[in-house]
């Protein structure tokens, strides 16, 4: 038996935008305190739908999915001799393992993004992913 959708919440709605991404990434930057936003200098946030191919086979990683975020670059502690030509460090935020990642947790689509995105600063400033875990969970 049929039965219609009288509230007609998600018919009209649609998936998340890059855009829609990257209004989130920098919401929740603008509200790093401001000695934390200054240090991470001219950092780009940028947002795509998945990493390139090549990040892939250079991380190893058998999906696309298997990737949230990506810091490029050299860490704060490494700036002391910069480089003829260099470009300025990145943060990518890829979109599709991100809305994958929200769809099975309980976390708002805000709060994924937000974690990503300071994991991702904390690789600017030279943290491993092991002294992020320690971090993360002390704070908890």
């Amino acid at each position: 038996m049929a039965i219609r959708d009288i509230t007609a919440k998600w018919r009209g709605r649609h998936s998340p935008s890059l855009d829609d991404i990257e209004a989130l990434a920098r919401e929740a930057y603008a509200y790093l305190p401001a000695e934390f936003r200054k240090l991470t200098g001219e950092a780009m946030i940028v947002v795509a739908d998945f990493p390139e191919d090549e990040v892939l086979d250079e991380l190893g990683l058998e999906s696309p999915f298997d990737l949230l975020g990506l810091f490029e670059g050299r860490g704060i502690g490494d700036k002391s001799n910069p480089f003829t030509g260099e470009f300025p460090n990145r943060i990518s935020l890829f979109r599709r393992p991100i809305l994958d990642y929200w769809a099975e947790h309980d976390d708002s689509l805000g709060e994924i993004v937000a974690h990503v995105l300071i994991h991702e600063i904390g690789h600017h400033f030279g943290l491993s992913d092991d002294d992020m875990a320690r971090i993360e969970a002390s704070a908890e």
